[in-house]
């Protein structure tokens, strides 16, 4: 993938963009893959690894509604995506759009810049983006066609900070003179923390040598320096490429001060002797013995307790917690389990085998495992090594090649709901401050399961609900031709008020209706089971389409349910080629002549369902002659946020006039694909298509 590489440091130099990131979106998948970064470490984009299409994110989002996310700063980022600005609260400017290739979407974009440069996207800027994009889409699909090994590739390529001119080796020992001169210290970190060169001053401040510090992050090698906020200044030069400074205690009595300078290849500090800060503001280093967790571990926690605030589902739950732990705490395999009717089931995992997996799923919680005892204790376990595990259950068998594990117990208001099994390839020895990151992380995934496990039970209630209120087929009628789809809102309970009927009065004779509920809830759907029983009522005894919906009206003034109905009602006489339609505030149907040509109906409209007692609703007639199409629709297939619906639903009518001749059932597939394809939908869809036939 060197060109595609090529392409980032061409972007980014054509851009001035301080970080980029490329995601790859394998075909099938709806989890976007980092694939390359320039501009930042590992351990601070690691949490961004594996992205789900859906989530609230910019370059999702991107990806999704098919345009370019911009972020002005941090207050705008805060205000768009506040699981985005808790995790990252620095001053950045933000740039996302979809990587494709023709209309298919294969990646994504996301650039970042300082806050000191114009508010707004220059044209050259956009157009490199544009370029970038298309030239990107192109090689990710010629990768993902020729199998390209980086395209499989677990972790991304972090693409090497753009290089400085080489000093000539005078030049250089007179640089390292010049610093060594100086009464201050100072020293360089590349941009993954890690210290590339130290004058002495700074071996003499912070008490350590230049052996220990050289290669090292100094929070991770100076236990005085495991205060987060030593990690968290550091994090704030690199993401926001601004210079910052604070002051800390090197124990017993020396304060120091710390000057970050970053840039595109790493971070020049300057630390000099200081003076105390008022007692408010003091920041004091814990004493050298106290473990405390880095502030990775914390971003990392932070970022997925946001994340499972906007799961929805056990299965969304254990996919996020499956692809944020791995890329972010380290462990190279994992098991999610939850019990049921005395038994562990393994819900999710990364990492194992499927064979190794159905050889522990279904295990009793009798059985003498340290993920059965967690689970039935609530205490969790660590094992640095095998035998550690073995000793203490000395009928384990080593059969995951692992080298150390954390079993802990999913604790949820005092209910234990499951257990997690992280698994490392190497020796771990879990310090007690990490220990109680993962037992901290275990807890947050034990609340969003136990929510996510009631939402799944409110959602296969409604749907079952709906599916009995819905028809599960429709009268056959020699002479048409029928098709009908029904498509629930991505999010929430998954269930609305959309419906759709067909009664067959006689061989040449029936009604048709459709109608929409105000609303996505149990109450939603068990009012349109009352609709639709009143409408299917009203119809089989012969009553015309206005006087259906007036008597369908009050019943609902009767009920007084405090929700509103749209409703659509055509009678359909083949033997006259005529309808009768009538209306009570519902999206115009569409008209498909035998020619190809389409009109929007724009029948009479009456009020909504259950507003006036008195309403009335006219029925207009029109012709329906042999190889006409009649397609009712609810605003779900034509609303979509920001554009104008009269111009939805004439690109809808557009789709439509290519049906040619194919069969109800392809079009119908072709014009809910459409829809699904070319915006987010956020509503239920409810489609039926009527053709008469031809030879009619």
């Amino acid at each position: 993938m060197e060109r595609l590489d090529a392409a980032v440091a061409e972007l980014v130099r054509a851009t001035g963009a301080s970080v980029a990131l490329v995601y790859r979106l394998p075909a099938g998948e709806r989890v976007l893959h980092l694939a390359v970064v320039s501009g930042a470490p590992g351990q601070i984009t690691a949490p961004w690894a594996r992205i789900d299409l859906g989530a609230r994110i910019p370059v999702a989002d991107a990806i999704r509604e098919q345009r370019l996310v911009w972020l002005g700063g941090r207050e705008e980022v805060a205000r768009r995506y506040p699981r985005l600005g808790l995790v990252l609260p620095y001053d950045f400017m933000l740039a996302a759009a979809a990587i494709t290739d023709a209309t298919t979407p294969t990646g994504g974009l996301v650039l970042l810049w300082p806050v000191f440069r114009p508010p707004e996207l220059s044209p050259a800027e956009r157009e490199a983006m544009g370029v970038f994009c298309r030239t990107a889409g192109a090689l990710l699909q010629q990768a993902d066609v020729s199998g390209d090994p980086a395209r499989a590739a677990d972790e991304p390529r972090v693409l090497p900070p753009p290089g400085s001119a080489t000093p000539e080796r005078d030049e250089a020992q007179a640089v390292v003179d010049f610093a060594e001169r100086l009464p201050v210290g100072c020293c360089a970190m590349d941009l993954d923390g890690r210290i590339t060169y130290l004058n002495s001053a700074v071996t003499d401040l912070v008490g350590a040598g230049a052996a220990v510090l050289r290669g090292a992050r100094p929070w991770e090698v100076l236990p005085w320096m495991r205060e987060p906020v030593f990690e968290e200044h550091y994090r704030a030069a690199v993401v926001s490429r601004q210079p910052t400074s604070f002051t800390a205690l090197r124990p017993p009595d020396q304060w120091l001060s710390f000057r970050l300078y970053p840039d595109a290849s790493g971070i020049s500090v300057h630390i000099t002797s200081g003076t105390a800060p008022e007692a408010s503001g003091a920041r004091r280093s814990p004493p050298p013995s106290t473990e405390l967790a880095g502030v990775a571990s914390l971003y990392h926690l932070m970022h997925l307790a946001a994340a499972l605030t906007e799961a929805v589902g056990v299965n969304e739950v254990v996919d996020l917690v499956a692809d944020q732990i791995v890329p972010a705490f380290g462990p190279q395999a994992l098991a999610v389990m939850t019990a049921h009717e005395g038994r562990l089931h393994i819900i999710g995992y990364r990492g194992y085998t499927a064979e190794l997996m159905d050889r522990f799923d279904a295990m009793p919680l009798t059985s003498d495992t340290p993920t059965a005892q967690v689970l039935i204790t609530g205490v969790p376990r660590f094992f640095a090594g095998f035998a550690d595990l073995k000793q203490e259950y000395p009928s384990a068998v080593h059969l995951d090649g692992m080298a150390s594990w954390a079993f802990l117990p999913l604790i949820a208001s005092d209910r234990i709901v499951g257990s997690l099994v992280l698994a490392y390839d190497q020796p771990h020895p879990f310090t007690s401050a990490e220990r109680a990151v993962l037992t901290s992380l275990a807890g947050l995934i034990a609340q969003a399961l136990d929510r996510a496990r009631l939402y799944d039970t409110k959602h296969e209630l409604a749907h079952t609900l709906q599916s009995v209120l819905l028809p599960h087929t429709l009268p056959r009628v020699p002479g048409l031709d029928v098709a009908a789809r029904y498509l629930p809102a991505g999010r929430g309970m998954d269930i609305g008020g959309d419906f759709y009927d067909l009664i067959r009065h006689d061989a040449t004779t029936v009604t048709v209706a459709i109608g929409d509920v105000q609303g996505h809830s149990i109450t939603a759907a068990a009012l349109m089971g009352q609709v639709r029983t009143a409408v299917h009522a009203h119809a089989t005894a012969g009553t015309p389409p206005g006087e259906a919906l007036a008597r369908t009206n009050r019943l609902l003034i009767d009920l007084d349910p405090g929700l509103f109905t749209s409703c659509l009602i055509a009678h359909i006489d083949l033997a006259q080629h005529r309808a009768h339609l009538a209306t009570a505030g519902h999206p115009p149907p569409i008209l498909r002549h035998p020619d190809g040509r389409t009109d929007v109906l724009h029948v009479p409209p009456g009020l909504l369902l259950g507003i006036e007692a008195d309403a009335g609703y006219p029925t207009t007639e029109i012709p329906l002659l042999p190889g006409t199409v009649l397609a009712l629709y609810t605003d779900g297939l034509v609303e979509i946020p920001g554009l104008d619906i009269d111009s939805t639903t004439a690109d809808l009518a557009r789709r439509l006039a290519r049906a040619e001749t194919r069969t109800m059932d392809d079009v119908a597939d072709d014009l809910i694909a459409y829809a699904t394809a070319s915006a987010p939908r956020h509503d239920d869809i409810a489609l039926l298509l009527i053709r008469t036939s031809p030879d009619r």
